[in-house]
């Protein structure tokens, strides 16, 4: 008599450790969203229907420094555009059912795509790519009502510095992205846009106006960059 047992693929043990690794995150969010001024329900509402951690802080970022709610719907959403390219990129890699693509489209953010981009195979980019956003969908929400949670217990948002946490949060998540040349002209073009407008500007705009800095300068950059190409 012989027994199988089913292991988990390189993909699907990737896409389960980032899983755990990205949904720990979710205890900041959902501390900083009571923090700003949302209700628990509020917070974890974020985490089950924007499910995408930089708009997610943004948005709690803008109205924690006395934003008001559109300026903070629109930094997120300035920030989630990204999502509709990766969107794109993961539709012609994997080519989802159209019964699967609301749920494939919900779950595309930075974690599932690399999880996905990572693998050689078709099979194993697909497994990658669900398995991570299904771990990270799981555990961010699970972090996010925990954080939600303690963060309501704790009392005056500014007595424990929960004020500033939104903007190191926020930096922790982009600081690992910052390689390269490209990356760091674009975050130091939008520091300087950020500074300058912080003190002319309500709260929540400068965010706003840095988020549209990005997108010009990196849009001025890959068009140069295909300018050079074309001429050699």
């Amino acid at each position: 008599m012989t027994s199988t047992t089913h292991t988990l693929t390189p993909a699907q043990r990737m896409g389960l450790s980032i899983g755990v690794a990205t949904g720990l995150y979710g205890l900041s969010f959902g501390a900083l969203g009571v923090a700003a001024g949302l209700t628990t329900a509020q917070t974890c509402a974020l985490s089950l229907l924007m499910f995408t951690g930089g708009s997610q802080f943004a948005l709690v970022g803008v109205l924690s420094g006395g934003g008001t709610w559109p300026a903070a719907i629109t930094a997120a959403s300035l920030l989630g555009i990204r999502n509709a390219v990766y969107g794109v990129q993961m539709s012609e890699l994997l080519r989802p059912s159209a019964t699967t693509r609301p749920l494939m489209a919900h779950l595309t953010i930075d974690e599932s795509v690399a999880t996905a981009l990572g693998q050689e195979t078709p099979d194993e980019q697909r497994r990658g790519f669900w398995t991570g956003g299904l771990a990270v969908y799981v555990f961010w929400n699970l972090a996010t009502f925990v954080g939600a949670l303690a963060g309501a217990s704790l009392g005056d948002p500014e007595a424990w510095g929960l004020d500033g946490a939104a903007v190191a949060a926020f930096l922790g998540l982009l600081w690992p992205r910052l390689r390269g040349r490209g990356p760091l002209e674009v975050a130091a073009i939008c520091a300087l846009a950020t500074l300058i407008a912080t003190p002319l500007l309500p709260p929540g705009i400068p965010i706003v106006l840095a988020a549209v800095v990005a997108v010009v300068v990196s849009s001025l950059r890959h068009r140069r960059g295909a300018s050079q190409e074309g001429a050699v």
